[in-house]
This record gives structure tokens, C-alpha cells and sequence, in this order.
């Protein structure tokens, strides 16, 4: 081998491997997955891209050399997921569409004639890193410029095509309307904290926690209230049992596994 027929040797680590997940919420600082922030199955990967728009303010100067840097400018940035969706849920069919709504009493997806601000939403693409940690895409402001087609096949599965296109806002015109992340494994091992509290105080004040951490928190009623139900979910798991101890208030949990939520009312003590 030649002393140039190298690789660089953290090649492995940053190999992004197959086609990753949209999502319709994403917090890169706390990289949890969650089943109903998933928007649908694809086929055939995604494509993520951010392409410049360049004009060369000196090309109409007889004696300036073409691409000079110097007078090159920089017009805009268009910014697209496209992908082909395998879901036909009336939320997947709407996002297709774009500026649609979908009928509460009838359920019918209706496209509609004017554009409005709640039509635009951020649609995140995140993906696995060979090495444990994930990459990140974030379209800011999507908005289905594609329309809605479906193709479907005898003894097939229907296929809608989807293209999204990011916007900027006009309350903060220098943010382009796409941004990356490409995160290591010791920031992908973090689980959410959610507490559902109702009455209830709690002395832990953040959203998330490193994966193997211990994690811990007193519940108390508010003034003139009593706690009257306590609900402490790890990963999906009632672990209300082993980890709440009703005397205290106190929540514990030795080694975090997966993502947490804590449920907790209090009743007025005159109830």
C-alpha cells in the first residue's frame, strides 16, 4: 500500500448507515425516539439537500475576470427533504398536500385555496452513526411544494412522492431554513424526563438525563392540596412500585434506562 492509500482513521465513526427516520420533533441536547413523533415508512431512502444560489456581481464588467471572488454574492439557500412515503394517514396525506385541512366532523383531507402560517412546520430527518452516535437534519418551516401524487401497483404498496422545502421568516431573516448535527455517542445516550404534574411541585427542574445516571425527585403538593396519585413510567415500564415512595414524595431510580415520565395529582384536602 502506498504511503497516500489511507483512510482517515475515524472513518467508522462518522459513516452514516441506512435510511434514518422523519420526525416531526427532535431535541438534539436530549436525542430521544418517540413512536408518535415518527411521520411515516419510506422506501428508497431520503434525500436531504442544501444548495446554494450564487451571482457573480461582476459579470456584466468588460474588464473583470469571470469568479472573482471578491464580487461573488450569495443570493439564497433552497433547502428540501424529499422522500417516498409507504402511509396514508390523513396527517401524512396533509403534509403532502400542504395547504390542506382535515375535516373534523367528516374526516375528508381538503386542499385548500389560501396559504396560512400553521400550514409551515420544522420536519426533522434523523439517522444512525456507525459508531452509536446519529445525524441530524432540521428543515425549518416545510412545506410540501411537490403536491400530493400517489403511484400504486398491482400486488404492490402505494407510494406518495413528497418533496419539502424549508422558508425563512420574516421575524429572523438571517436563519436559513436548514441546520445539522452530527452527535457522538455519549450525546445520543440521553433519556427525557416528563413530568405531567397536576397540583404537584417537583424538585427536579430539567428535561433529560444521561443514560446509566442515577436520577432523582421529591413530589409535593401545593398549599391546600394533598398528592393522590402517582405514576412513574421508565421506557414505557410501570415502575411506580419500585422507584416512588409515597411517604417521602421521593422518586428514585438507580440506573436510567430509558425515558422517564412521572404522572402526579393532588386533590384539595377539603375534597
Amino acid at each position: 500500500m502506498g504511503r497516500f492509500t489511507v483512510i482517515p482513521k475515524d472513518t467508522f465513526e462518522s459513516l452514516q448507515l441506512d435510511a434514518g427516520v422523519l420526525l416531526k420533533r427532535f431535541n438534539p441536547a436530549a436525542p430521544a425516539l418517540l413512536d408518535e413523533d415518527i411521520i411515516c415508512a419510506t422506501t428508497g431512502g431520503i434525500q436531504a439537500s442544501c444548495v446554494p444560489t450564487y451571482s457573480d456581481l461582476g459579470e456584466d464588467v468588460d474588464n473583470c475576470p469571470a469568479k472573482m471572488k471578491e464580487l461573488a454574492h450569495l443570493d439564497s439557500w433552497e433547502a428540501k427533504l424529499a422522500f417516498t412515503s409507504l402511509g396514508t394517514s390523513k396527517e401524512g396525506i396533509r403534509l403532502a398536500l400542504g395547504a390542506a385541512d382535515i375535516d373534523a366532523e367528516t374526516g375528508a383531507i381538503k386542499p385548500r385555496r389560501d396559504l396560512k402560517q400553521t400550514d409551515f412546520s420544522d420536519v426533522w430527518w434523523v439517522g444512525d452513526r456507525a459508531d452509536g452516535g446519529c445525524v441530524a437534519v432540521r428543515l425549518k418551516d416545510a412545506l410540501s411544494t411537490s403536491g400530493f401524487s400517489l403511484q400504486t401497483t398491482k400486488a404492490g404498496k402505494g407510494q406518495t412522492s413528497v418533496e419539502l422545502t424549508g422558508h425563512v421568516s420574516i421575524n429572523d431573516q438571517e436563519t436559513m431554513p436548514m441546520e445539522f448535527y452530527s452527535l457522538d455517542p455519549s450525546e445520543v445516550d440521553v433519556y427525557t424526563v416528563n413530568q405531567n404534574l397536576l397540583n404537584v411541585g417537583s424538585t427536579f427542574e430539567g428535561n433529560s438525563v444521561n443514560a446509566g445516571d442515577a436520577f432523582a425527585t421529591t413530589l409535593s403538593a401545593i398549599e391546600g392540596y394533598e398528592v393522590a396519585n402517582v405514576v412513574v413510567l421508565m421506557g414505557n415500564e410501570d415502575i411506580t412500585e419500585t422507584a416512588y415512595t409515597e411517604l417521602s414524595g421521593e422518586v428514585n431510580i438507580a440506573e436510567v434506562t430509558g425515558n422517564i415520565q412521572i404522572i402526579a395529582t393532588a386533590t384539595s384536602q377539603g375534597a
